[in-house]
């Protein structure tokens, strides 16, 4: 089959989907099913939540990494490579017996998801073109930011109907589905010349920076952010910020092509989805909060947050709707604005507990409904603005964002809310740690509206549908996949 004659079918949404869905599944569940899996394996909180934080961690470490690969071995390879070390993974966790398979794979895990994530955005760019693209990256937003809460939902289930490595073998089937799914998808990559060659150099600073950066937020609070090992990593992560973007500006071929970032509209997206996951440190704060200080049980807060997975559905193809008729830019900011308002509610914390309730019910149905809104303008954004070459390098550093974002915000947030709990005070300490995510969010609104110029998404459509037509006059049949 040649790619050039291959146009994207339902069949790819789905299969890309479903990989989507299986990262979701090992990531998010595992959270919700902390005490079973303890009792279960014997091994200590403190080891678990080492393991459960690995996946992020090299997901994060690598995914820029995995989307620059992408571009030159093949995005179909790396997503399949991907794929098969979510089912290796997987596999570590449903036949662990203690700590060691079940670190094993939550990193095997977090590697699948820097292979995935970027890859199977870069193939939805390859082979769909304008509002079919669009259509196509709304339905990734769903299995990306909706699949976060329906697995979490759907974990916990299976975790009590069917015990909690069920979870990790659905894993498995949903992986071995997508690889079906996809299997007759042509290869793509960025077009090169020569014989291949990698940075690897730049990747050795890179995991050396993002380590540090990562267990700096991470970690920071619970080892004193102004200890000496605190210092030290902060020390590290600047240093080797510097160094690696000097190393990346002086070679040819680089790990991150910082040019991408001369691209305004691709900058805004990134810098505004950065602050957006930011906002994660709400759910942090208001979960704590509503338990410790209104006395919920960890089930009936997780029911508070049920409008926000009804809203983020039901919104993302609303927010692909609106990208098409208006552009970008005013979607990504009204989708902001509405994410701002509905976390800035739930600071009203001198309401009583009905009415708290009810606020905190409608701010996180808020909080989906901005992010669903959101999603696929900035997505295709950062996509469409992206040279066809390096796609699954600027994916990687998009979903970098987010995942440092929230890394970022999560640490921030609780931060503000335990040191300031720590006098008593708790009232005070959830809407000081609101604040904090409302300015996240004030941030991503001025992001968007001084970045993102006013035709983005629209322009970019109408050029892409202006080549279709061109190569394919009226009275011509579009080509057919070959195969």
């Amino acid at each position: 089959m040649e790619a050039t004659n291959y146009k994207g079918t339902n069949k790819l949404i789905i299969g890309i989907v479903f990989g989507v869905i299986s990262f979701w599944l090992f990531a998010q569940s595992v959270v919700n099913v902390v005490p079973a899996v303890q009792e279960d394996l014997g091994i200590s909180l403190g080891t678990l939540n080492i393991a459960i934080g690995l996946s992020a961690l090299f997901s994060g470490l690598f995914i820029v990494a995995a989307g620059g690969l992408a571009d030159k071995i093949g995005r179909k390879k790396m997503t399949y490579i991907g794929l098969i070390l979510s089912v290796i993974g997987s596999l570590c966790l449903v036949l662990a017996q203690g700590s060691f398979l079940l670190i094993t794979g939550r990193v095997l895990q977090g590697l699948s998801a820097a292979c995935i994530m970027p890859a199977t955005i870069a193939l939805m760019k390859e082979y769909f073109e304008g509002a079919e693209r669009q259509r196509a990256l709304s339905y990734w937003s769903i299995g990306s930011w909706g699949g976060s809460g329906a697995a979490s939902f759907a974990g916990g289930a299976i975790a009590t109907s069917m015990g909690w490595r069920w979870i990790f073998i659905f894993c498995i089937v949903f992986s071995l589905l997508s690889m079906w799914l996809i299997k007759d998808t042509p290869e793509s990559k960025g077009e090169s010349t020569g014989k291949f060659r990698f940075d690897y150099t730049g990747l050795a600073v890179f995991i050396v920076t993002m380590v540090a950066l990562n267990v700096f937020i991470t970690f920071g609070a619970d080892l004193g952010w102004t200890s000496i090992i605190s210092i030290i990593l902060a020390i590290v992560a600047i240093i080797g910020l510097f160094v690696f973007y000097k190393i990346e500006k002086s070679k040819e071929v680089v790990l991150i092509d910082f040019a991408l970032f001369k691209n305004k509209p691709y900058s805004g997206a990134t810098i505004s989805n950065f602050l957006l996951n930011a906002i994660a440190g709400t759910l942090v704060v208001a979960n704590t909060y509503v338990q410790v200080g209104r006395g919920f049980s960890s089930f009936q807060a997780g029911m508070l947050s049920l409008g926000y997975l009804v809203a983020v559905l039901a919104m993302i193809r609303v927010g692909e709707k609106l990208l098409q008729r208006a552009g970008a830019k005013s979607p990504m900011i009204w989708g902001s604005l509405i994410t701002t308002v509905g976390v800035a509610i739930m600071g009203l914390t001198f309401l009583s507990d009905f009415a708290y309730t009810v606020v905190v019910f409608i701010g996180f149905a808020l909080f989906g409904l901005g992010l669903g809104v959101y999603a696929t303008p900035s997505t295709d954004t950062s996509v469409s603005n992206a040279p066809s070459n390096k796609v699954g390098e600027a994916a990687g550093v998009y979903k970098m964002a987010s995942s440092l974002g929230g890394a970022f915000g999560v640490a921030i947030s609780a931060t503000v809310y335990t040191s300031i709990s720590a006098a008593g005070n708790l009232e005070l300490a959830a809407t000081a740690g609101i604040i904090v995510n409302v300015i996240f969010g004030v941030l991503s609104i001025l992001s968007i509206i001084f970045m993102v110029p006013r035709n983005a998404g629209k322009e970019q459509t109408q050029k892409e549908a202006k080549n279709v037509r061109l190569k394919n006059p009226p009275g011509q049949p579009e080509p057919e996949p070959t195969h």
